[in-house]
């Protein structure tokens, strides 16, 4: 294959962030033949149901592309699942982690404590829509964070019942496949479930009733929780703000706060699932705050560390302080290398203004994507906010799902460099997760390749 270079600005030479030229570049096809040897490994090594987007194995990564093993630089529009809010191996991120690295990797917070979970700690309990004190735990993974919000949920009221949405997803664990929505891949053959879960409709503006507002599906949601359950059995209610596996649905306006009045006059505990919306990736540090709307806890993960493992509930104190001592914790929760890197992922977050450059990436992704509706009738919905966007594909004229498009969409893009994601309860949703720091030729050629992915059509974010 010839080697194939783009950049959207021939004019200047390409950004370069940790070695990494901020350029898509294709010397083979996309998988290549190193590439391909090497799923032949990973089939005869790693367990089948391990999923895998794009077979392309990584050597190394800066800003916002992937150098694979066959030399191919590929523009990530994912971002790792939304995890590299600052960019791979951003330079103080890196600097964070060797300087901590060097000192020491662990010993277990719960044994002998470090100030770096201190530290943490006190940062995010800044950050965190959250009224008053608040006091952190931190954890792992995203789906023991969920775990962990709600056994703190029962302690703190003394109620089972959890309540969560269509459409979501909030992890692989046994309670949290019991919170998600979605069967295939997550739940099917893996039951029984943990109980005491109860579903409610959530807003999702495409394919509610004409005209229903925000108010108007909160009162849905109340009205099938009551009826399942009532609001006195129940300890909290867990929501993504913008969901994110179920297809990046965004609430029509209204529908959060009139969620979080009710959880109020009923003392239930309203749980913000901001693992995959935190970090400035909406174009708020935190989707809640775009409607300034308040939890009583708020799980994170994802872009708290910028690609170190690292999760962690933020809540009101006395509602974090009603669990007895020992009962929150975890051998590698808060380890302190990556409690370091989220030290760094906080500065960067301020420092470089990641909220506004979210905003920016909306401000070149939407128009693009909008336009592309008049030459792809399939495109049903343009919807997120921030650097977080998707679009819903359908069969034009209808709101049937159109998972075969979405995916050869998905495919299109990957043989031409570009990392693209799909989700949706459908499957038929493509989904943007840029790192907030992308170069912005970067993002225009990427743009590019998706619009024409979209619509048969040579396209421009321009």
């Amino acid at each position: 294959m010839t080697t194939v270079t783009v950049d959207a600005d021939p004019t200047r030479s390409p950004a370069v962030v940790a070695g990494v030229e901020q350029v898509r570049r294709l010397r083979t096809a996309v998988p290549g033949p190193v590439s391909l040897r090497l799923r032949e490994r990973r089939a005869a090594a790693v367990a089948a149901g391990v999923g895998m987007v794009l077979p392309a194995f990584v050597e190394r990564a800066g800003g916002a592309v992937l150098v694979d093993v066959d030399g191919n630089s590929l523009v990530d529009l994912g971002a790792g699942i939304a995890v590299v809010n600052a960019g791979h191996a951003h330079p103080r991120v890196v600097a964070a982690v060797t300087e901590q690295a060097e000192a020491f990797l662990h010993t277990c917070f719960m044994v002998t404590p470090y100030e770096g979970y201190v530290a943490v700690a006190e940062r995010l309990g800044g950050l965190v829509p959250v009224d008053g004190p608040t006091r952190t735990v931190l954890l792992s993974s995203g789906a023991e964070a969920v775990e962990n919000a709600v056994k703190i949920a029962r302690a703190a009221t003394g109620r089972d019942a959890v309540a969560v949405f269509d459409h979501a997803y909030h992890g692989r664990t046994n309670l949290t496949m019991a919170m998600t929505a979605k069967a295939m891949p997550y739940k099917r053959g893996f039951g029984p479930f943990a109980g005491e879960v109860y579903r409610a409709p959530m807003s999702y503006p495409f394919r509610d009733p004409a005209g229903l507002t925000g108010e108007e599906a909160a009162e849905r949601a109340v009205r099938s929780l009551v009826t399942q359950v009532g609001a006195e059995e129940l300890a909290c209610l867990v929501i993504e703000p913008i969901q994110g596996e179920g297809g990046f649905v965004e609430p029509a306006p209204g529908f959060l706060p009139a969620l979080a009045a009710w959880c109020r006059d009923h003392g239930v505990l309203l749980v913000a699932d901001e693992i995959q919306t935190g970090f400035a990736r909406t174009g708020d540090v935190f989707a809640l705050d775009h409607e300034g709307v308040r939890a009583d806890l708020v799980t994170v993960a994802k872009g708290l560390a910028d690609g170190m493992p690292l999760a962690g509930v933020v809540g009101r104190a006395e509602v974090m302080d009603a669990v007895h001592a020992g009962g929150l914790g975890g051998t590698y929760g808060g380890n302190p290398v990556a409690c370091a890197a989220a030290l760094a992922s906080a500065d960067v977050m301020t420092e470089e203004d990641l909220p506004a450059r979210a905003r920016e990436i909306e401000a070149v992704l939407r128009p693009a994507l909008e336009a592309a509706r008049e030459h792809a009738p399939g495109i049903g919905d343009v919807r997120g906010r921030g650097a977080m966007l998707a679009v819903e594909l359908v069969r034009p004229g209808t709101l049937e799902p159109d998972a075969a498009e979405a995916a050869r969409v998905a495919r299109t893009c990957h043989e031409a460099g570009v990392v693209v994601l799909t989700c949706g309860t459908y499957g038929n949703v493509i989904r943007l997760l840029p790192p907030l720091t992308i170069d912005p030729a970067l993002l225009a050629d990427g743009t590019a390749v998706l619009v024409e992915a979209l619509t048969g059509r040579a396209g421009s974010a321009a």
